[in-house]
């Protein structure tokens, strides 16, 4: 479910004072915590270090954006590829024809 329209977009007041009347150069990176935060049009530009658990992921926001939640662009798991000895030998492969056609670049 979504939020009520009459309550309006969660915005965290501790990130909105950070940006207001500020420029992103001058403030640079800004870490938090609030995954839960809603990006505002003013947030445009700036980067943000947001915490995904273990360590903070820095997402620089542009205007597509706006709209959606800090923590959609700080995924909390990892992805591990499925696949067993096959897939590793289909990557190992992958990986040395990338190497080939870059020494085949350089000559």
């Amino acid at each position: 479910m979504t939020r009520s329209l009459k309550k309006g977009p969660y915005v965290d007041p501790r990130i909105l004072k950070k940006v207001k009347g500020k420029k992103p150069e001058e403030v640079g990176v800004i870490k938090t915590w609030s995954r839960a935060c809603t990006i505002s049009p003013e947030m445009v530009g700036f980067t943000f270090a947001v915490h995904n658990g273990k360590d903070f992921v820095e997402v620089t926001v542009i205007e597509d954006m706006v709209g959606h939640k800090l923590g959609e662009f700080s995924p909390t798991r990892k992805f591990i590829s499925h696949g067993g000895k096959i897939q590793k030998e289909l990557e190992q492969a992958a990986k040395e024809r990338e190497i080939q056609a870059a020494k085949a670049a350089k000559k």
